[in-house]
């Protein structure tokens, strides 16, 4: 007994000067979280859905909607309309009061009615409605950008969540250890030494604890940052986490994803205005209808004449040219960049149901790990308590069981994480 409590006060020599820096790095971690935690209420309810629709609320791509429809509404209409540009009223005058005076006097009335060149008028109205369009679809596509980093944010909150819940139950473990050699050591069952290494355990455990909480404080902002303004308080939903459905058979059509739409609207639109510039090879001619009323001196009798023309202008020449081609070169730009992003689409759909396979066995491994390591944890913590394991083992345990059930939780996130990564990958917003 008396070379046991030797050896023993000599690891307690070689450890003290440790476990006190690493107490005081404890506590200087453990104040500074918890001057965080304190600007940030945590009431129940959040959702994906919710924080999704936060962020959307605050795009100015929504802002700027009612405007872009009015604006392409008008468009429609003045594809639909009679005239190119609006008729135009000329009135003029002419008198010699000002010279001779013989009463010589001419005032005419007429209007310059534009015409549409052949074919313009149908390929504005395609165009109109292409541009209708690519700004629902333009907004779809703003909507999954969003919903891409909200998606992010989210999850890296909830893994950050887990591992703080975690490192707590870590916490409160080591501490009941701690509690319970206390008792063994006025006992004299066990040594100081046994003391100090349960209370570094705890001191280890109450490290890990201030460093995921701060990790849970950096994620939060992030997904404060998205949702609402730096300054209000995040709410926060349940540690429990409801994934999103998994996609269904009909949800897989890539011809439906709101990126693609977006880019062939666009490609639409860059045809549309492709055609409509072949045709405007010169500028729109114009139908003139006058009307003139006339005499010659005071005391002739008024003549009236009326006047009919068409004004022709001649071609545009390069610069009809140069429209055209640039028109053009957008397009055929648009329509290449379609095709990479399908291709692209399509491998991100590939990899992220492969990965919501994978993290699927990942769980149920994850799971069978946690619920073998909580049962040995059972059989080393009853055998600790009645002397036939040490202590080094029973803290060994212990952190095997604590790093099972960590990996359990990530695997549940990653999981749900994957499924949402699934349907952006889809094309689906949150849910």
């Amino acid at each position: 007994m008396h070379r046991r409590n030797f050896i023993t006060h000599a690891r307690w020599r070689t450890t003290a000067s440790a476990t006190l820096a690493l107490a005081f790095a404890f506590a200087l971690s453990t104040a500074a979280a918890g001057a965080l935690a304190q600007t940030t209420a945590k009431p129940e309810g959040l959702t994906l859905s919710q924080a999704f629709e936060a962020a959307w609320a605050r795009q100015p791509e929504l802002a700027a909607l009612a405007a872009r429809r009015d604006a392409a509404r008008a468009q429609q209409q003045a594809a639909q309309s009679w005239t190119p540009e609006p008729v135009a009223v000329e009135v003029t005058g002419k008198t010699d009061r000002l010279n001779r005076n013989l009463g010589t006097r001419e005032y005419e009335a007429g209007l310059a009615i534009p015409l549409w060149l052949p074919g313009e008028r149908g390929r504005s109205q395609a165009l109109a409605e292409a541009e209708g369009r690519a700004v629902e679809s333009r907004t779809t596509a703003a909507q999954l950008r969003v919903a891409a980093a909200v998606r992010d944010a989210w999850w890296n909150w909830q893994r950050a969540r887990a591992d703080a819940a975690t490192a707590q139950g870590q916490l409160d473990n080591a501490q009941r250890i701690a509690a319970d050699v206390g008792k063994r050591l006025k006992a004299g069952d066990l040594a100081q030494a046994d003391q100090h290494q349960a209370d570094g355990a705890v001191a280890a455990a109450q490290a890990t604890v201030a460093q995921t909480q701060a990790a849970v404080i950096v994620a939060e902002q992030s997904l404060r940052t998205l949702v609402a303004s730096p300054g209000l308080a995040l709410t926060a939903g349940p540690a429990d986490l409801i994934a999103e459905p998994e996609p269904g058979a009909a949800a897989t059509d890539m011809d439906t994803h709101g990126e693609l739409l977006a880019l062939k609207d666009r490609a639409l639109v860059a045809e549309g205005v492709a055609a409509l510039a072949a045709t405007q090879s010169r500028a729109n001619p114009e139908l003139m209808i006058a009307t003139t009323r006339d005499r010659g001196a005071s005391g002739e009798a008024w003549q009236q004449t009326f006047t009919v023309g068409v004004r022709i202008p001649f071609g545009a020449g390069p610069r009809h040219d140069a429209r055209t081609a640039a028109a053009r070169a957008e397009t055929i730009e648009l329509q290449a960049q379609l095709n990479l992003e399908r291709a692209r689409l399509a491998g991100e759909r590939d990899s992220a149901k492969a990965r919501t396979d994978s993290a699927r066995l990942q769980l149920a491994a994850a799971e069978r790990r946690a619920q073998l390591a909580r049962e040995s944890r059972g059989f080393f913590d009853k055998s600790f308590r009645l002397g036939e394991t040490d202590l080094p083992t029973r803290l060994r345990i212990e952190a095997e069981a604590a790093e099972a059930d960590r990996q359990a939780a990530r695997s549940r996130i990653e999981l749900a994480a994957a499924i949402s990564a699934w349907r952006q990958a889809l094309g689906l917003l949150p849910q």
